[in-house]
């Protein structure tokens, strides 16, 4: 059965103070694979094509709504202020849904791990159901709230604060995620009183409520590993091995060959063809794409770039925001490279930063190069031609350009331009004093038998 054509607007609520945290970061907020935490929930709802984005924000809104302007541009912010509950949050998006035709989903900005074939199945279960929630069964029920059924009609939710002994025999439990049109939502939750344990409105009142109005609800079931919240720096801990494990094994299913999985660590926009090799000990910040054939070797650090097919980083590279790897390249140990095109064939083996700059086509980096880029004010560019042959320990001050084919003396220091072809030298003259070291030498040694006997 496919899903309902209607258009879908999503509502993620962001608002919650995250106290267990214990930081002065709001909780949507805390990173998990390199990303916050919203941003997983975010990614999974998008996948869906909605039409709207609306994320309720409370607690730190003003960095929760600074950071969605990054991820996030097209959403739209409501804050809850004050926070009475979940269904009182919900609310606040109807100005946001005002002229909205469709379905809205509600998910959580610390529930990272909703995949979207499962909040794809529940826009498929609204075409028989006006309302339908997201249920699991977990190995302990514990303080969950419970959904309880009849058939495949879902009577009414009853949180564990409230609920008798019967009901929390009940093993189906409540995840929070519902689906439903949104006008009868928004109808319904204005509908729902704070007469419970905690005096707040919530969003679980809804499919009771629903069914006195005469309209269906039911809830379907996803597995328990989906479900998990974060509410403190233990649970932080176990979703980053639960998300890790979880990348590792959709990347080794796609075709990439990693020796040490358990070594290797992703970010949530983390991207590798197929036939890559990744060594152990390497860590991929936000935004790297690595494609097929490329090698990453141990104890790299990726952030921000592209590396292209057949390339070769590593042992021991770093690549920061703005390194475009070439076809065919190489970046070798304890090298940086950082807002830098190092082109096809091109290499920069060992122990130099390449920074602010172009590098040709097969040009050949030596080691202990430095493109000195900034001034202590401003940054500038170098470029290298294709062919090129860099010294062992030149420093090139930009800005300035090294031609097609021409080469630099090991140990120069570049400040004009290089014509193509032409070979510069930029270095003292070696004098050689005879017999100065072992003078030198002997006074030394004086110097610190002197010392050693007072």
């Amino acid at each position: 059965m496919q899903a309902t054509s209607r258009p879908l607007a999503l509502i993620v609520l962001a608002a919650g103070a995250g106290t267990r945290m214990n930081s002065d970061l709001p909780k949507p907020l805390h990173p998990l694979g390199a990303a916050p935490l919203v941003a997983h929930t975010i990614a999974a709802g998008t996948a869906l094509e909605p039409a709207r984005l609306i994320v309720i924000t409370g607690h730190g809104a003003e960095q929760v709504e600074a950071t969605l302007q990054d991820i996030a541009p097209e959403a739209v912010t409501v804050r809850q202020s004050p926070q009475l509950g979940t269904g009182h949050a919900v609310l606040q998006a109807a100005e946001a849904l005002d002229g909205f035709d469709g379905d809205a989903m509600v998910l959580y900005g610390d529930s990272p791990f909703f995949t979207p074939e499962t909040l794809q199945a529940m826009r498929i279960a609204r075409n028989a159901h006006d309302v339908v929630m997201l249920g699991f069964r977990p190995d302990d029920p514990g303080r969950y709230g419970r959904l309880v059924m009849d058939g495949d009609a879902l009577q009414k939710i009853v949180e564990y604060k409230d609920a008798d002994a019967d009901e929390r025999a009940i093993t189906f439990c409540n995840s929070g995620v519902l689906c439903a049109d949104a006008g009868t939502l928004m109808g319904l939750l204005k509908q729902i009183t704070n007469d419970n344990a905690s005096g707040e409105y919530y969003l679980t009142d809804v499919p009771e409520l629903a069914n006195k109005a005469g309209l269906t609800a039911t809830a379907i079931a996803c597995d328990p590993s989906e479900t998990i919240g974060i509410n403190s720096r233990a649970e932080l801990v176990r979703a980053e091995a639960q998300f890790q494990a979880q990348r590792r094994a959709e990347l080794v299913d796609a075709g990439v060959t990693m020796q040490a999985p358990d070594t290797v660590h992703f970010a949530l926009d983390t991207h590798i063809g197929r036939d890559a090799v990744i060594e152990p000990y390497v860590v991929f910040g936000p935004d790297v794409s690595v494609e097929s054939g490329a090698q990453i070797r141990a104890f790299s650090h990726l952030e921000g770039c592209h590396v292209s097919a057949g390339a070769v980083v590593g042992p021991y590279a770093r690549l920061r925001p703005g390194a475009e790897i070439g076809n065919n390249a190489k970046i070798g140990n304890f090298v940086e490279v950082k807002a830098a095109e190092i082109s096809e064939g091109a290499k920069v083996n060992h122990l130099s930063y390449i920074g602010d700059a172009f590098v040709g086509e097969r040009a050949n980096i030596g080691a202990g190069t430095v493109t000195c880029n900034y001034d202590g004010f401003m940054k500038h560019r170098t470029t290298i031609g294709a062919d090129a042959f860099i010294g062992s320990d030149t420093m090139l001050v930009a800005p300035v350009t090294v031609g097609i084919e021409a080469m630099t003396a090991s140990g120069s220091t570049i400040t004009d331009h290089i014509p193509n072809g032409a070979l510069a030298i930029s270095r003292a003259k070696q004098v050689n004093k005879t017999g100065l070291a072992v003078k030198l030498r002997n006074r030394l040694k004086a110097i610190k038998a002197a010392k050693s006997k007072d």
